[in-house]
C-alpha cells in the first residue's frame, strides 16, 4: 500500500483525466509509476554498463564486427 499527497494542481489534472476516460486514478497513478520505474531501471542498468566499459570489464563490439560475425556484411 502507498499513499502520497499530491499538489492540488496535479490532483485536478489527475481527477479530470480520470472522469474524461472512465478510469479510475489509481490506474493512472500506477501506469505512470510503472513507466518512471522502467525509465530509472534502464538508465541504471546503463550506467553500470558505461561503468564496467570504462574499467575495461566489458568489451564493446562495433557494428562491423557484429555484421561480420552473423555472417550479415556485405
Amino acid at each position: 500500500m502507498l499513499a502520497i499527497r499530491l499538489p492540488v494542481e496535479i490532483e485536478e489534472r489527475l481527477d479530470k483525466l480520470a472522469k474524461a476516460t472512465g478510469r479510475t486514478k489509481t490506474y493512472y497513478a500506477r501506469e505512470a509509476i510503472l513507466e518512471y520505474l522502467d525509465d530509472l531501471e534502464d538508465i541504471y542498468l546503463a550506467e553500470q554498463t558505461l561503468e564496467r566499459v570504462r574499467r575495461g570489464e566489458t568489451r564493446t563490439h562495433t557494428l562491423d564486427e557484429v555484421e561480420r560475425d552473423l555472417g550479415l556484411a556485405d
